[in-house]
């Protein structure tokens, strides 16, 4: 149970009630919490409860600004070129942190490919591919990459930042930064 009580205090809840209900040991718990702090909270709390915890909302009311809701303390890996990923860039660059995309995937400038396992964000070439000197000397290597996250939109919602934006179309869902934000902090 402390790991909810911390987890909605993270997204600025305040607690009303908490009161024991049952035989088994089960607690109610009461909150307020402001709207965007729901972003993402079914899963954080099913995942803190070990899958015991039942989650019911409902709008009560309007109120002042809770102040910043921080939700990820990760940065994010953002290609910094146009084309197509390939195995041997994604083998180097899963090192880095948990991939969004495979090989062959189409991607471009300033999109979000992957969770960096730092704070900050890591800008890094998927497209690259690997250099065909000396092929003869060198064995073929056997590439294990690590199966892509695959986020549905709810898990774009929450994870992306003020300066990044969700690209919906019919055949894919993709996180991006935002070229307004980073045309802003050049000029600084």
């Amino acid at each position: 149970m402390g790991a909810v009580v911390e987890l909605l205090g993270r997204r600025r809840g305040q607690m009303i009630d908490m009161q024991g209900v049952g035989a088994e040991g089960t607690t109610l718990l009461k909150y307020k919490i402001p709207t965007r702090g729901l972003l993402g909270l079914r899963n954080a709390i099913l995942t803190a409860s070990r899958g015991t915890a039942i989650l019911n909302t409902i709008f009560d009311s309007y109120g002042p600004w809770a102040g910043d809701i921080v939700t990820r303390d990760q940065g994010s890996l953002v290609a910094f070129e146009d084309g197509s990923s390939t195995s041997y860039a994604i083998a180097s660059s899963q090192e880095r942190g948990q991939m969004f995309i495979g090989p062959g995937t189409e991607v471009y400038k300033g999109q979000i490919v992957g969770i960096h396992q730092r704070p900050g964000d890591l800008s890094l070439n998927v497209c690259k591919k690997k250099a065909a000197t000396n092929v003869r000397s060198n064995k073929e290597q056997t590439v294990v990459l690590d199966t892509p996250l695959d986020y549905s939109l709810d898990d774009c919602i929450e994870y992306i930042q003020e300066d990044e934006l969700v690209e919906v179309t019919p055949s894919s869902i993709r996180m991006c930064k935002n070229p307004k934000f980073a045309a802003a902090k050049k000029s600084r």
